[in-house]
């Protein structure tokens, strides 16, 4: 079972970027189409990005084509989400999985994106 670890969030002005990480142990990713997700409190985890397995082809929700591109490593296990044009509504805690489905089972603690206006 792949066992992530999210790290990179932090606190950003609206328009600021941040680089998060999800490095993977327990399995190797390369095997999964990998997948970041974001929660609000009080709201359904949601899709945000996912990526292929060799990383040729990758999907985004609307909300945040243009601004955010995800990216892969197979090499160092690890898959990275490229956050630029930062809006307060990004807030969230934002989560990876080998997985493009938010209903997938098995989370990590996740890493908190706070964006100030």
């Amino acid at each position: 079972q792949v066992q992530p670890v999210e790290s990179g969030g932090g606190l950003v002005q609206t328009g600021g970027s941040l680089r998060l990480s999800c490095a993977a142990s327990g399995r190797t990713i390369g095997t999964f189409t990998m997948g970041w997700f974001r929660q609000v409190p009080g709201k359904e985890r949601e899709f945000v990005a996912a990526i292929s397995k060799n990383g040729d082809s990758s999907n985004y929700a609307d909300f945040v084509k243009g601004r955010f591109t995800i990216s892969r490593d197979n090499a160092k296990n690890t898959v990275y989400l490229q956050m630029n044009s930062l809006k307060p509504e990004d807030t969230a805690v934002y989560y990876c999985a080998p997985s493009a489905n938010p209903k997938y089972p098995y989370w990590g603690q996740g890493t908190q994106v706070t964006v100030s206006s």
